[in-house]
């Protein structure tokens, strides 16, 4: 079994060696002219103005001269960091005694044409007269992902015996390339994210060893939009690292680095390109206007439409609202700020929904239900001044919809109320109010109270709930003025009391001492005895004494 183990590890270890291997491209330590054992060539420069093709001569078989042209990339290195690329150009043809050379032109885009000739000598053409020979050559420069125009004529040029091809060099996409060729030298770049912090720590590696870099984080558009000054590692730094502080975690937002040489390429890395969501915040409503507006921070390829939220959270579609959104502003206008619109954004298979107005900061509209005077009244009032279609519908248990009976044209003017009248058809119905002098509004269903039910008020717009801080401020100053007055009252009434007490008590104190307030006393506490009609009192003992008659009658 650990053996087994074993020679599994091993094949797959040489397999990754063998592919790691096959993925480099061949190096030579020189560039040159190779021909067939035998063949002798020469290489020297051709001319820029070819003169005209000749007629082949008589027994040449042209379709046999020139074939398995190849065109192939190897590389040449004078340090870890310093290697170039060469094409390498290998042709076979069947040699002929009129055929003194191979001539071979590379053009690229933007390039002057360059053309060699490699001629045989007479000796070696006579001894290899008749044989299939090659001719190999790999001086030609190439630049990573350069695009080459290969011709191979014979020499002299016979018509008919040409040879055309095309070539792409392999682009910097190779680890071979990134590793060993300048051009393609980018850096790696690694990351760590505090989002607490908003800040993304990068580190630096494989850049070129005697050239400082630059880091920067950038918004990628056609171009990668830089979003504030670039950060420089300094050649000798021994830790290579940077922080780079961001505002949000937009798909676009990307960290690139370049070498500090001129037209160095260039390395992205985006930490938050799975980060779509953040993509649909700032909306904003101009209330003047009517205009609702939202500008992608990054280009993107999606679907935004307007939609009425529903109270199991499914968000309708208005109809006539979708647009498709790239990197334009999105506007939609004369739109009704109510709660319950929304927008809801599509891109591909996923979908997100928006509702700028949930907050109800754009107050338009609403509808109040009181009790007046034992019956029930419906009210609407707006801020600005608007057209609304109001109508009477009933809705069935276990349902969302609410079928239509009659529909009435309200115009509202700015603060001033309008009663609906609808007095009498109200009771256990609803309204389906939507304003109808704009291009998009959603349709709010209120149902209104029973009519044996205690009075209440309800508003159905947005922060239609009263304000309770302006009730409860005023209620507790009262309470509080109420307190304060009683607690005087009762203060200055003990007082009253007191004082009267001690009034009293002075005034018991003086009649005891006065003889003629005794006398008044003892009369007033001794029985009267009648005698023959006469009340005479039973205490005689006062110095005025005088009786009191009474005559009876």
């Amino acid at each position: 079994m650990i053996l087994l183990v074993f020679l599994l590890m091993s094949h797959c270890c040489w397999g990754l060696a063998a592919a790691e291997s096959n993925s480099q491209l061949e190096r030579i330590d020189r560039c040159q002219t190779r021909c067939s054992q035998g063949l002798h060539c020469k290489t020297k420069p051709d001319y820029w103005f070819h003169p005209p093709c000749q007629n082949p001569p008589g027994g040449l078989n042209t379709s046999s001269v020139l074939h398995n042209v190849s065109l192939s990339t190897v590389m040449r290195c004078e340090g870890r960091q310093k290697c170039s690329l060469h094409l390498r150009i290998k042709t076979a043809l069947h040699l002929a005694d009129s055929i003194h050379g191979v001539s071979v032109c590379t053009v690229a885009s933007g390039m002057m044409t360059n053309c060699q000739i490699f001629s045989f000598t007479k000796a070696s053409r006579a001894k290899m007269s008749g044989l299939q020979v090659e001719v190999e050559n790999d001086c030609t420069d190439i630049s990573p992902n350069q695009q080459v125009q290969v011709t191979v004529k014979t020499v002299p040029s016979y018509c008919g015996l040409t040879w055309t091809g095309t070539y792409k060099a392999p682009g910097c996409i190779r680890e071979d390339l990134r590793r060993h060729v300048p051009d393609c030298i980018t850096g790696r770049l690694s990351y760590n994210v505090n989002s607490e912090r908003k800040e993304l720590s990068v580190q630096v590696s494989d850049m070129l060893d005697d050239q400082d870099y630059h880091v920067r984080l950038c918004h990628k558009n056609f171009i990668c939009i830089g979003t504030g000054a670039n950060t420089l590692i300094k050649k000798e730094q021994p830790i290579k690292s940077v922080i780079l502080p961001y505002s949000r975690p937009l798909p676009c937002l990307c960290i690139e680095g370049w070498s500090a040489v001129m037209d160095a390429p260039r390395v992205q890395l985006c930490p938050f390109k799975d980060h779509v969501e953040e993509l649909w915040s700032g909306i904003t409503f101009d209330p003047l206007e009517e205009t609702l507006l939202w500008e992608p921070s990054c280009p993107i390829t999606a679907v935004a439409a307007l939609c009425q939220k529903r109270e199991d959270g499914v968000c309708l579609d208005l109809p006539q609202s979708s647009q498709n959104v790239s990197r334009e502003k999105l506007t939609f206008t004369k739109v009704d700020p109510h709660p319950q619109l929304c927008v809801k954004f599509t891109a591909g298979s996923d979908s997100w929904t928006k509702c700028p107005f949930a907050d109800g900061r754009f107050q338009a509209w609403e509808v109040t239900e009181t009790r007046q005077h034992g019956h029930e009244e419906v009210k609407m009032s707006s801020q600005i001044t608007a057209t609304f279609s109001v109508g009477l519908c009933v809705k069935s248990a276990g349902s969302s919809d609410c079928p239509v009976t009659k529909t009435h044209t309200v115009h509202v003017e700015k603060h001033k109320a309008v009663d609906l009248e609808l007095a009498g058809e109200l009771c256990g119905s609803c309204l389906q109010v939507k304003r109808v002098d704009v291009k998009h509004a959603a349709t709010v269903i209120y149902c209104l109270k029973q009519c044996n039910q205690p009075p209440a008020r309800a508003v159905v717009a947005p922060q239609a709930s009263l304000d309770l801080t302006w009730v409860v401020i005023p209620a507790g100053v009262c309470l509080s003025a109420i307190i304060i007055i009683t607690l005087v009252l009762h203060v200055m009434l003990t007082v009253y009391q007191r004082r009267k007490q001690k009034r009293n008590r002075v005034s018991t104190s003086e009649e005891q001492k006065d003889p003629n307030l005794e006398c008044v006393v003892s009369a007033l506490q001794a029985q009267p005895v009648l005698h023959e009609g006469v009340l005479i009192p039973d205490s005689p003992h006062c110095k005025n004494n005088e009786k009191a008659n009474l005559i009876s009658q």
